[in-house]
């Protein structure tokens, strides 16, 4: 979710919220307590480890979490002794290690947890993931992309300098599968990439990349069969639309209130559904227009103009097409 009133300003820090998978940035290393550990056990574990929770596992699955916070209040009650399964959590929330890092982050802000159990996509517990495991991940991301990521931007910077033609584009072009998570942001992610390698500046990058972000997980959510996102990059502007056939939104006025979302129990329990899509999109484009008719389908359209300074030089694109 965007916290700054102005989207433009996007860093490069909350760009890679959208871009880093909890994988990257997860503890792996799991120390877990079972229903039957003593408190005072917990604590030497949490000592020992220098943690501050742990998942509760029976046989592999998740009954719940202990905390310092449990830890103390077993102190206060003289129960040192007792078993965790007295003191634990039951309601646990989780993520799903292929989630880009932001689903995360959403959840920490959104319910004042202090971390949040790892699961694979057999909803098996492979890691732990904190506030602190996000800032440490986001920091050696910063430190390692940079070399590979110039190599890389000069290369595609030079793809078509010897192109010549009245008016060049580059056209990209992704199908979006129906409750692809796994998947989900991939898209996104290729199309911000390769506008930084074309010589995009870093702000028209993040500004289309968050979305394009944005525009695909909507189209996994909300969508009955998938669709269509693509992406046409000019000198002067950045046209993005996506089609589907879907359910269609009944109130489009509705849907552009912030925290408006149709999204199913299910779905919201996976961290997506928080109804800031459209919001963060507007936040992040010059233009955006929504068509759609219960029934028939949903059409998004999207524009980025671009200024003189962050204009892409002619002769960098190509009428050229990708899919994927």
């Amino acid at each position: 979710m965007l916290t700054d009133a102005n989207a433009k300003g996007i860093t490069r820090v909350e760009e890679l919220a959208y871009d880093l998978r909890i994988n990257r940035v997860m503890s792996r290393g799991l120390q877990y307590l079972t229903p039957d550990t003593r408190m005072i056990d917990a604590l030497e574990l949490f000592r020992t480890n220098r943690i501050s929770g742990a998942p509760v596992l029976d046989d592999g699955k998740l009954l719940g979490i202990v905390s310092m916070e449990d830890l103390i209040r077993a102190l206060c009650d003289f129960e040192q002794y007792a078993v965790v399964g007295r003191y634990m959590s039951r309601h646990v929330l989780t993520v799903r290690e292929s989630d880009p890092v932001i689903e995360a982050i959403q959840l920490f802000t959104k319910t004042g947890v202090g971390r949040l159990p790892v699961v694979d996509d057999n909803d098996k517990v492979v890691g732990m993931i904190t506030k602190g495991d996000i800032t440490r991940g986001v920091l050696n991301a910063l430190q390692n992309d940079i070399q590979e990521e110039e190599m890389r931007r000069y290369r595609a910077s030079h793809l078509f300098e010897d192109i010549v033609s009245d008016r060049t584009s580059l056209i990209l072009r992704y199908t979006i599968k129906a409750r692809d998570f796994t998947r989900g942001g991939h898209a996104s992610a290729n199309i911000k990439r390769a506008l930084v390698r074309l010589g995009a500046t870093p702000q028209i990058a993040r500004r289309c990349g968050i979305a394009v972000y944005e525009a695909e997980i909507n189209l996994i959510i909300h969508t009955l069969h998938g669709g269509t996102l693509r992406v046409q990059i000019d000198p002067k502007r950045i046209l993005m639309n996506t089609v589907d056939d879907g359910p269609g939104i009944p109130d489009i006025d509705m849907a552009m209130q912030p925290g408006y979302s149709t999204a199913t129990e299910e779905v919201r329990a996976m961290g997506f559904g928080a109804g800031m899509g459209l919001v963060n999109m507007q936040r992040c484009v010059d233009r955006l227009k929504l068509e759609s008719m219960p029934g028939q389908g949903t059409r998004l359209e999207m524009e980025i103009q671009l200024s003189p300074a962050e204009s892409f030089r002619e002769g960098k694109t190509s009428e050229k097409e990708d899919s994927a």
